[in-house]
């Protein structure tokens, strides 16, 4: 299956999404779509063996919208030429249609406070209450401004479908022709002992209102998309590239791969790359969250788009374009964005048959008014309140806009959610299950100890240690490389191994001058029957200290041992205090032996202990805890850890892992900090708190709203909602819905000392 995200146009309201989705889903070859109202964007995963983005554009444009692809140079800077110019001209548009439809609808007001009054009013002139004038004065309201509508009502109705843009055209029509047959045939009312009353500002307000709601939404719906166009913001526009011995600045466009780049100080590096002269302190605040500027020397990677502080240097290009880190940050939020919470499934059944259902109360009031009780004004008037006040926006846009600004502030604080769904599940996690190497340490391990059983001599240690690290440096494990630089450190010079081989869990071995040499955990080595007795002391007085014991045998014998010490990361004990008060159980998961892992666990504050297990048994681990009945996150950073983290509820990477790890996670923290994941957690119930008031106004406000507006209150308190109020609050249902998530922009994680 192939992924496709396209950019939706000519949507009015969710029910608009619904109808491109069914479209969309009709194309032979898709396997899924989700359309994303509040981001107007669709994603679509398909066969490519059966269809084509120029197929699913036509289901679209048959649909009575238009789309086009985001995988292309937008996806690669972010930048959405066509829908920004898009969204600015509507904006222009409506802002043209306000001001006539305004003006109008204030010269009609005017010319019936009169009839609405009951009195007469000297100083309004007759030809203002003229209904001629009004007919005459209404028109450019109903039939420009109210031109949209019309046209979005044959389109749907075309397909067989109706929208929320139905609803007006249909209210505001049958406020209007009825007055233009009040105006035209008087006679008819009169006869009947009618006023023929008319009712021409009732639709140019409506209109205008509803108008003025779209232009607020419209740019209230455009600051949800504030933290991508951020983070583009960060980009360099230009490199100082050497080629042929020459500086010369050309566009970040340009840059390829194997360039070298001179950045000075005060620079933004333009693309990422790998430092070959000169050191410097970087400031990656803006991209990974960490605020402490970082020290870059040769050999150290660096980000495009970070800040250079103090020094200039020379680096490398290693990524460009599309594969830069930056880039694939601004692919991941754009796709969180257009993704759905399974919250919002509740709504989307609602507004797939919401439009039909007021069209039905909006008949059977008309019907109950006139018919039944025998009073066309008030069958008219309450027909048209129904019509106006229904909106499925308000119901469309309650999740995606929250998701939308909630991911985008994930990403301002180093944090990348890959999903709508994955936000959702974070907020009811009930245990974080934390890796040790690397995630609650810093997964840098340094030799500390080394004893042999032949005893201290410098040329003992020496021989036993160029054995261990030419076996060691074929691996990829934090601590096989911490004696590979152990060995360096010794001038020890390695040699090649024959018959390699990674045991997962439990070590290494391989062939050195014809020697057999296996390192890894004791655990391992009485599975191999290999006597561990000679320095079992040795062992004790190690894993006592919290240092990880590494054992080396040669040809099926004990010949040394290593203590090897990872150094807690600064947050970690801070971090698990904050999960703590949270409400979470906090467990560590480890491959080392039981008595390391316990003193490391204690230094953090951390009770229950999972030790000495195997990769494949870490996926155990969580499925046993999940069979518990808890919801599991869990966090970790290593290739072996990546099982694991697929198989939690919600698997939370750290950036500085592997690249594994962090593609089979629902959530990375770019960082590597632990209080990552505590902001995640608090940014997740922050999130899911204002959809559930989202939802609560949205559901509210139209179980309430139409109800009153066909009349329910008509009978006890002699009480009509007007039509034009009724315009009014439909119009701004969604604005406050809309404004209620960009309330999240405000989000601030809690730090716990």
């Amino acid at each position: 299956m192939d992924t496709l995200t396209l950019k939706l146009r000519g949507m009015s309201c969710a029910s608009c999404g619904h109808n491109i989705e069914e479209a969309i889903q009709s194309v032979p070859g898709v396997a899924e779509c989700n359309v994303n109202f509040g981001a107007e964007q669709a994603t679509v995963e398909y066969d490519s063996r059966k269809t084509n983005l120029e197929k699913i554009q036509d289901a679209v444009e048959a649909a009575g919208y238009s789309a086009y692809s985001l995988q292309g140079q937008e996806m690669v800077t972010g930048e959405d030429d066509v829908h920004i110019a898009a969204r600015k001209a509507e904006s222009r548009n409506l802002t043209r249609k306000i001001v006539v439809g305004g003006i109008i609808s204030v010269l009609l007001v005017i010319g019936s406070l009169s009839a609405m009054t009951g009195l007469k009013l000297p100083l309004i002139p007759a030809w203002l209450s003229n209904q001629w004038f009004q007919l005459v004065l209404t028109a450019p309201v109903q039939f420009w401004c109210g031109y949209g509508f019309y046209i979005n009502t044959w389109k749907s109705l075309k397909h067989h479908a109706a929208t929320m843009d139905t609803l007006v055209a249909l209210g505001t029509s049958a406020a209007y022709f009825y007055s233009v047959f009040a105006t035209l045939f008087p006679g008819f009312f009169i006869n009947q002992g009618l006023m023929p009353e008319v009712y021409y500002e009732t639709a140019a307000i409506v209109i205008t209102l509803i108008l003025l709601g779209r232009l607020f939404e419209n740019r209230a719906r455009g600051q949800t998309s504030e933290a991508i166009r951020q983070l583009i913001g960060l980009q360099a526009r230009d490199a100082r590239v050497i080629r042929n011995g020459r500086e010369i600045d050309v566009p970040i466009l340009e840059v390829q791969i194997g360039d070298v780049i001179l950045v000075r100080p005060g620079e933004k590096i333009p693309v990422d790359g790998e430092v070959i002269s000169g050191e410097s302190n970087v400031d990656e605040a803006m991209v990974t969250g960490e605020s402490l500027p970082v020290k870059k020397q040769p050999g150290d990677e660096v980000i495009g788009a970070t800040i250079n502080k103090t020094g200039a240097f020379k680096f490398q290009a290693t990524r460009v374009g599309k594969d830069m880190f930056l880039s694939q940050i601004v692919k991941l939020v754009q796709q969180a964005q257009g993704s759905k919470a399974p919250i919002q499934r509740l709504a989307d059944q609602v507004t797939g048959w919401f439009v039909p259902v007021v069209i039905a109360s909006a008949i059977a009031t008309f019907i109950i008014w006139f018919d039944v009780m025998g009073n066309l004004t008030l069958a008219l008037m309450t027909t048209v309140g129904v019509l106006v006040i229904a909106c499925p926006c308000a119901l469309g846009l309650a999740t995606p806009t929250s998701v939308m600004v909630g991911t985008g502030k994930g990403a301002e604080n180093g944090i990348l959610i890959k999903g709508a769904e994955s936000l959702e599940i974070a907020h009811k996690i009930q245990t974080i299950v934390l890796d040790k190497t690397g995630t609650l340490t810093e997964g840098k391990p340094t030799v500390t100890n080394f004893v042999t059983v032949n005893g201290t001599a410098h040329s003992n240690e020496l021989k036993l240690l160029r054995l261990a690290a030419s076996v060691e440096r074929n691996s990829e494990h934090p601590l096989a490389e911490a004696i590979v630089r152990y060995a360096q450190s010794q001038q020890v010079d390695l040699v090649n191994v024959q018959k390699f081989e990674a045991i997962a869990g439990s070590g290494v071995q391989g062939i050195v001058e014809d020697r057999l040499v296996q390192i890894g955990t004791q655990r391992w080595l009485s599975e191999l029957s290999i006597d561990t007795h000679a320095l079992e002391e040795s062992k004790v007085t190690l894993e006592t200290a919290g240092k990880t014991a590494v054992w080396i045998t040669v040809d099926g014998k004990i010949e040394g041992l290593m203590g090897i010490a990872d150094a807690l990361k600064p947050s970690s004990a801070a971090a698990v205090r904050a999960l703590r008060k949270l409400g979470l159980e906090v467990i560590m998961l480890t491959g080392d032996n039981r008595s390391s892992a316990v003193a490391i666990a204690n230094e953090v504050g951390i009770t229950r202990v999972f030790a000495e297990v195997r990769p494949d048994q870490k996926v155990q681990t969580v499925q046993q805890l999940q069979a518990e009945g808890k919801l599991v996150a869990m966090v970790g950073d290593g290739i072996n850890d990546a099982p694991a983290l697929a198989q939690a509820d919600v698997g939370i990477a750290i950036g500085t892992g592997t690249d594994v790890a962090i593609a089979a996670s629902d959530i990375t923290l770019i960082s590597g900090d632990l209080q990552g994941i505590v902001t995640a957690i608090q940014l997740s119930r922050a999130t899911m708190r204002n959809i559930r008031q989202n939802l609560f106004f949205a559901f509210i406000y139209n179980v309430a709203g139409i109800p009153i507006a066909a009349g329910i209150l008509f009978p006890i308190f002699g009480w009509l909602l007007n039509p034009i109020i009724a315009g009014g609050a439909m119009a701004f249902s969604s604005v406050s819905v809309v404004t209620n998530a960009l309330r999240l922009r405000n989000f601030k994680p809690k730090v716990t000392s």
